[in-house]
């Protein structure tokens, strides 16, 4: 079996690429390492693939915005579920340039989808994103509640959730969208808060919180994230659905930051500065749909998952910390 990663150099997608080839599965990977982040970093990602698959491991160096390219490849490779994980990341870097996010979120999902239909592949599962929710009605969210995304990014997350709907009950291509909230663990994004408070207090800075610290996050750990993907190798319960996929209960930031305070042992009091525009103030999912379709039962609580970071922080600090000081 062939499995094709896409953004498979970043975060999660490196994630489900070492543990697909784990399975012991045929996997390519498709990235054009943008320098969105230090592509040290993701570089490295490709190095720890490669040490766990050998040959059975397979990355190509470009972007799902080229079609020829994406055609080829699922076709070539005899690709029979695609994981796409690959887009422009960031709610405030899409309000200071909806473009890109719209070419790469919303065109590249196309491509692979056209090219999907044409291999006839097995399923094809599209990472989305809490964002697609928008202003808050109630939480925790579930699939029922309205979407009126409150940024590009977002918007282009809900589109990508329907052109999948329509290739299922259209085209006959099995989709699923799972909507992520806020994934962090090892390797994560040196720009997200959790790493960047972490950085902060070991080196004996304080934690910087935009906004009054009240704001919430369901932050949900990677590993949970890799078995909800895992699971759509083995059902097809969830085709043509989207679905949430999040952690166990959410968090102020405030008190992530004092649990980060506490863990690192940093003698440092919480600074505070203006909040962001475009940021969610709250976050929160209810996953009974995905635990009744897939199976899916978050394991690790927040401040399990802060903890494992931290732990894994402190070992890897002599590659991952500057990248992180200088992003």
């Amino acid at each position: 079996m062939t499995v094709l990663v896409t953004g498979g150099a970043g975060f999660i997608g490196s994630h489900l690429a070492e543990a697909f080839l784990e399975d012991g599965r045929e996997v390519v990977v498709i990235d054009p390492l943008d320098p969105y982040y230090d592509t040290d970093i993701k570089r490295r990602n490709i190095d720890r693939c490669r040490s766990v698959g050998g040959d059975r491991y397979e990355f190509v160096d470009g972007s799902i915005t080229d079609e020829a390219l994406v055609r080829d490849l699922v076709s070539s490779r005899d690709v029979e579920y695609v994981f796409h994980q690959a887009a422009q990341a960031g709610v405030r870097t899409s309000v200071e340039n909806p473009k890109k996010p719209h070419e790469i979120n919303t065109t590249g999902l196309l491509n692979l989808l056209l090219a999907a239909e044409e291999a006839g592949v097995e399923r094809f599962v599209n990472a989305s994103s809490s964002s697609v929710y928008g202003e808050m009605e109630y939480l925790p969210y579930d699939e029922d509640h309205q979407n009126v995304p409150q940024s590009p990014y977002g918007v282009t997350k809900l589109t990508a959730e329907h052109y999948c709907r329509v290739w299922t009950d259209v085209y006959d291509v099995p989709t699923v969208s799972l909507r992520y909230f806020t994934v962090y663990g090892p390797r994560m994004r040196p720009n997200m808060a959790i790493t960047n408070f972490t950085s902060r207090c070991l080196n004996g800075e304080p934690p910087v919180i935009y906004g009054d610290g009240q704001q919430t996050r369901d932050f949900t750990y990677v590993d949970d994230i890799v078995e909800a993907n895992r699971s759509l190798l083995e059902t097809d319960a969830a085709d043509g659905e989207a679905m949430n996929v999040g952690s166990t209960g959410n968090i102020t930031i405030e008190e992530l930051a004092e649990h980060i305070v506490e863990e690192t042992g940093a003698d440092v009091d919480l600074e505070y500065a203006e909040a962001k525009e475009a940021d969610a103030r709250h976050t929160h999912a209810d996953v009974s749909k995905a635990t009744d379709l897939i199976g899916y039962e978050p394991t690790t609580t927040i401040r399990e998952g802060v903890s494992r970071f931290v732990d894994w922080y402190r070992e890897n600090r002599d590659w991952y910390e500057p990248l992180v000081l200088n992003s």
